[in-house]
């Protein structure tokens, strides 16, 4: 399990330094620089989808290199390769099952999570063994503390389940709320049985938008590099 920062790249600014994105305007001779030290400090191949905030779910055990695809989950039983989302603001979940030596990822925006790209993920990785053996980890992403949405959002989730309301609290302005992604995904996960969650607690430090020198976050830059977070079995 892995999750890059912004620095210890080539990129310049905005893109300053470790971009991994290759959509975000930034020089490709650069991106891909950066996404050769990332391979060596991972010491696995990420292999990068092509992510839309769906809830497309791939398998990457036979994708040649240099092939994308566009989905917003993946998942591997092959050593060496890392399941890889790109991150400026959305919520990456990585996941292990322990028991039949699978990984996966999930791109966990929030369109993604009331579209249901956990569900999606969880539902396959149940076909190779029970959930209850399952390590889970959500990364870094926009915080309750930034994230200010519209009605709209809390309402696609509180359409199927009133309960996910408490991952949204009234923000200062009106018909405004503060989303709570990593809450979310959550909650979500509880429905699976899954209470042991690692990683991202809503803080402060997990972050993007408040963490400026540490991660990337396209609702504070507007133009932003990516850094990701990925897995892979050794």
């Amino acid at each position: 399990m892995f999750c890059s920062g912004r620095s210890g790249g080539v990129s310049s600014p905005p893109y300053d330094s470790l971009n991994l994105g290759d959509h975000v305007g930034d020089d490709p001779v650069m991106v891909a620089i950066n996404r050769q030290r990332l391979a060596h400090l991972w010491g696995a191949r990420p292999v990068f989808m092509q992510q839309v905030h769906g809830t497309e779910l791939v398998c990457i055990d036979s994708m040649p290199e240099g092939q994308l695809l566009q989905a917003d989950a993946c998942w591997s039983t092959r050593p060496g390769q890392a399941c890889t989302i790109m991150v400026a603001d959305c919520l990456p979940v990585l996941f292990y099952l322990r028991s039949a030596r699978v990984v996966a990822a999930a791109h966990a925006g929030w369109r993604g999570l009331a579209a249901g790209v956990l569900q999606t993920t969880l539902n396959k990785l149940s076909a190779f063994g029970d959930l209850q053996d399952l390590r889970v980890w959500l990364g870094p992403c926009i915080g309750p503390q930034a994230f200010e949405v519209g009605p709209e959002v809390m309402q696609a989730f509180c359409a199927s389940d009133a309960l996910t309301a408490g991952g949204f609290k009234q923000a200062a302005a009106p018909d405004k709320y503060m989303a709570d992604l990593a809450w979310l995904a959550r909650h979500l996960l509880r429905q699976y049985g899954l209470t042991d969650v690692q990683g991202n607690d809503s803080s402060a430090p997990w972050c993007t938008f408040l963490q400026q020198t540490s991660f990337f976050s396209h609702r504070r830059d507007g133009v932003s590099g990516r850094f990701a977070a990925g897995i892979a079995l050794v």
